[in-house]
């Protein structure tokens, strides 16, 4: 399973999770068609939100400006929520990367209002984030932007 995809599929199990309060394994196992395998990706990935989802909310809650998230549909928080993932949490992942897979899984499952409105904030949590990174060495840096 390439990371696109299993991407998708983690925002489809997030979603899960989100809206029914499925196990987290259970919804990975949900999402996945007959001839996919589990990735370790897609686990790090749903994993990784629930883990980290008061830090993650909390960042989103910061950008969104006359919004809450319990006002944004399902699916836009769960792409939110994912891509703001990777870009606190995995290193190896350059921001504008997870920040242009979001706007893609924006589009195909809301389309193009809710991936500007993925834009829009994620745009500013990445601006945060150079922010953020500025003190580190000039090697991380270059490997995060």
């Amino acid at each position: 399973m390439n990371r696109r995809l299993a991407r998708l599929r983690a925002i489809q199990a997030l979603f899960q999770v989100d809206l029914i309060e499925t196990d987290p394994n259970m919804a990975i196992k949900n999402v996945l068609e007959d001839d996919e395998e589990q990735d370790d990706f897609l686990v790090e990935l749903v994993h990784g939100v629930i883990e980290n989802l008061a830090v993650i909310d909390e960042r989103l809650e910061k950008h969104m400006d006359h919004w809450t998230l319990d006002r944004l549909g399902n699916v836009d928080r769960a792409v939110l929520r994912n891509a703001v993932y990777e870009m606190l949490y995995r290193e190896d992942i350059p921001l504008h990367v997870s920040v242009n897979e979001a706007i893609e899984a924006a589009k195909a499952f809301g389309g193009q209002e809710s991936a500007r409105f993925a834009n829009g904030i994620l745009s500013a949590i990445l601006n945060e984030c150079k922010v953020e990174v500025e003190g580190a060495t000039d090697d991380e840096n270059h490997e995060r932007s």
